[in-house]
């Protein structure tokens, strides 16, 4: 069971939340050894959310014990996020050894010398000396505007590479070995994809971030990771409800109102939302929920310390899946594909 403290902030007046202990909060290890926590916090948020409200967000997870957080250049909020890192560090309520920080290189910078310039400006924007873990964030270069509609196509965009993802992927190690960042990550991927490139890595990928929840369990690139020693993270954990517009369609499932969620959570007393992250974590994926209010990020981060779920709930949970992929990805598409389907390699070979 985790301990709750009440704590006050005498420069911002008497501010109270909850307190986690980070200590009681379960880990997950890396190929390495060490150990990173179970749950982390997400960032993204800027179709419904201002940058600043969500570094306030950040700045209430850390008081209430998160200590992973999911960042990206493209989110457009790592520079008051890293004000939030800076303040707290300074104030003494956090070390940096204890924060593992992750930021994502995007599309529009995969090429020659431009990895090493979006991480330096994540570097500069976070106020960080190195960045924890650092991913490609889609596994090619096709661009597309924040806030685009789901129509937008770039005519420039092209079908998925080895040799021009690797190429970006060598610049990625060349950032391990400048100290800029410990660990390096892949998202987004497709197990075609990786049987592809990860025998030509000098540095193998820590993790690979993809969309997990009950709907979509991805049970097969799951395994994947764990048998190639890969810790998955998962993004859309409880079905991301306030995702954007853009990347909603009619039939899309709502998790939280899935009958083998919905029994879980009556038979515990709580939330579907908190159903789908003890699931998470018991499975093996470390879930990045978004909350800006203070309520469910405190929610989120205890619920994985009390109450497990039985081996009888996770085992009906597996009968969730109703392969429901919520972020298709429709922007990235390139000329000449036929759907969103063609970037996720669902007949087992790379599309062209």
């Amino acid at each position: 069971m985790a301990k709750f403290f009440w704590l006050t902030n005498k420069k911002e007046g008497v501010r109270m939340t909850n307190y986690i202990n980070p200590n009681k909060v379960p880990k997950k290890i890396l190929y390495t050894g060490e150990k990173i926590p179970c749950i982390g916090m997400g960032t993204f948020g800027s179709d419904r959310y201002t940058p600043q409200e969500i570094a306030d967000a950040v700045a209430g997870a850390i008081r209430c014990g998160y200590r992973l957080f999911d960042c990206a250049s493209v989110y457009g909020n790592e520079d008051q996020i890293g004000a939030i890192f800076a303040k707290a560090i300074a104030d003494g309520v956090v070390k940096r050894e204890d924060l593992f920080i992750t930021s994502k290189v995007w599309n529009n910078m995969h090429g020659r010398g431009d990895v090493l310039l979006s991480c330096a400006k994540s570097l500069k924007d976070l106020q960080l000396d190195n960045i924890d873990l650092y991913f490609v964030h889609w596994p090619f270069p096709n661009y597309h505007a924040p806030g685009c509609t789901v129509d937008s196509r770039n005519p420039d965009s092209k079908p998925f590479s080895v040799d021009r993802f690797m190429a970006t992927w060598r610049q990625m190690e060349n950032l391990v070995d400048m100290g800029l960042v410990r660990y390096i990550g892949m998202s987004n991927m497709t197990i075609p994809k990786l049987k592809a490139v990860l025998g030509l890595c000098r540095i193998k990928p820590a993790v690979i971030e993809m969309e997990i929840h009950p709907s979509f369990q991805q049970n097969e690139l799951y395994n994947y990771c764990i048998e190639h020693d890969i810790l998955p993270i998962g993004y859309c954990p409880i079905g991301s409800p306030n995702r954007p517009d853009r990347d909603k369609t009619e039939t899309d499932v709502i998790d939280a109102e899935l009958p083998e969620v919905a029994a879980v959570a009556k038979a515990h007393n709580v939330h579907p939302a908190i159903v789908c992250l003890k699931w998470a974590v018991q499975r093996g994926q470390i879930p990045i929920p978004f909350s800006v209010h203070e309520k469910n990020y405190v929610g989120n981060l205890r619920c994985i310390t009390e109450d497990p779920l039985t081996s009888a709930e996770m085992q009906s949970l597996r009968s969730a899946e109703r392969g429901c992929r919520l972020v298709k990805g429709q922007v990235f598409l390139w000329p000449g594909a036929d759907s969103w389907e063609d970037l996720w390699d669902l007949d087992g070979t790379i599309t062209k």
